[in-house]
């Protein structure tokens, strides 16, 4: 009989790795621990949560779960994503054990997901997870405020609420929904291009868009989640929001202000948080030419006094935890001293571009550097959680995504450096609580 625990880090790794570069044999060890985990065999293990003594990891896992399910079962992406709530979280169970994750974090197609329900035409590849048709917006500037509120009893919506349910039975954990911010849900069904030809022209529309967005949507969808779920959590993603993309006060004004708009006098504000807008070093720089908004970047300011700004922004619809995204590139150490000036932890990201093994020229000096980033990474969480006000658990009972976070490990992912990352936060010493 197979038992998950036999695939602790990193043996685990090496069989994702074997069965990548289909090694014989490797495609059926693969089945044998994926029938096991699917017909509720690693239930028991599943229960075990993370060390609150450690400094854990994290990962957004669901694109690699599509990828084995699909080679080993022929399970395509709708199929995957919207029916068998049970084998859709035991997959992204199972997979987090195999890759050596501690702490579970469970998670979707949230954007795609979040615009679907309204009617916005999807795209479903086989293999890979659905997305909104860039060419068949849902609404334009004539019509968006025609937009009324969806059915959460059905569709998507159910599917999630599904989703959450397996995942709360199955680990304990509290149900985490993840959707769309108003403005990565308008960029999706209002169109990228248009959206930001408004952001320059017309930014007392887009509020007003967001804002409708927010009154009539997400904001029900969010009544709709804590009537169901009172112990839940909110997670808004808003990735097309973010300063990198609209600039730092865009971000702050559009983003972020429609966020705090949206969640006004909601009873479970404090449950609710947005963590990945990305950039933060836009606001250190200046641009060269103003007409292009796309250009970056010339001289560093003086000061930190914009970055320091758009972290309060950033706070505010966070007040739970500071995140440090690898987009950010701003060094690791503002991050630590924002979190223990904030009491908040602290959580740092690695971005799929890191770990991509499509782009690695030269893997020994791709470990080596990546090594260290994650070694500084750790040692300033575990300086962190050494610091700040911390409940006895640590946070491992939440589910937010804590510590070393991978942003996103799918198919082309490359195990190796998944290995010399998790090495950083295996070989950490316990964290030393203050007496």
């Amino acid at each position: 009989m197979i038992q998950i625990e036999d695939y602790a880090f990193p043996v685990g790794l090496h069989l994702l790795t074997r069965w990548q570069e289909a090694e014989d044999g490797a495609k059926q060890e693969m089945k044998d621990i994926f029938d096991a985990a699917i017909a509720g065999e690693f239930d028991e293990n599943f229960a075990i949560l993370a060390s609150p003594n450690r400094v854990n990891s994290t990962a957004s896992v669901h694109m690699l779960a599509l990828a084995l399910l699909y080679d080993l079962y022929g399970v395509e992406s709708w199929d995957f994503y919207n029916t068998n709530p049970y084998r859709y979280v035991r997959a992204n169970l199972v997979v987090s054990r195999l890759l050596g994750i501690s702490k579970f974090y469970i998670t979707w197609a949230l954007y795609a997901f979040t615009c679907e329900p309204l009617g916005q035409k999807m795209m479903y590849p086989d293999r890979f997870p659905p997305g909104a048709d860039p060419d068949a917006a849902l609404i334009n500037r004539d019509n968006w405020h025609l937009l009324e509120t969806p059915d959460f009893s059905t569709g998507v919506p159910k599917t999630i609420d599904d989703i959450l349910r397996v995942f709360e039975e199955l680990t304990g954990m509290p149900p985490l929904i993840n959707i769309s911010a108003p403005y990565s849900l308008a960029a999706d069904i209002y169109g990228q291009v248009p959206l930001l030809s408004d952001v320059l022209n017309e930014p007392d529309n887009v509020n007003a868009l967001l804002d409708h967005l927010g009154d009539k949507v997400l904001g029900p969808w969010m009544d709709h989640h804590f009537e169901t779920f009172p112990n839940g959590w909110v997670e808004l993603s808003d990735a097309s929001g973010s300063p990198f993309f609209i600039g730092p006060e865009n971000c702050k004004n559009m983003s972020i202000r429609s966020i705090q708009h949206m969640l006004r006098d909601k009873p479970y504000a404090e449950r609710v948080f947005d963590n990945n807008y990305r950039g933060d070093f836009v606001a250190e720089v200046k641009r060269k030419v103003r007409s292009s908004r796309r250009k970056s970047v010339a001289a560093p300011n003086v000061d930190q006094g914009n970055l320091l700004d758009l972290t309060e922004a950033k706070v505010s619809v966070n007040p739970v935890f500071i995140m440090r995204l690898e987009a950010d590139k701003v060094n690791i150490s503002f991050y630590e001293e924002q979190a223990i000036l904030r009491n908040l932890p602290l959580t740092s990201g690695i971005g799929s571009p890191q770990i991509d093994r499509n782009s690695i020229e030269d893997i020994d000096t791709t470990k080596a550097e990546i090594a260290e980033e994650a070694r500084s990474f750790v040692n300033a969480i575990k300086h962190v959680c050494e610091t700040i006000d911390l409940p006895a658990d640590n946070h491992v009972k939440t589910p937010w995504p804590s510590h070393i976070y991978f942003e996103d490990v799918n198919g082309e992912s490359q195990f190796e450096l998944v290995e010399v990352i998790l090495d950083e936060v295996y070989k950490c010493a316990p964290i030393e609580w203050r007496t």
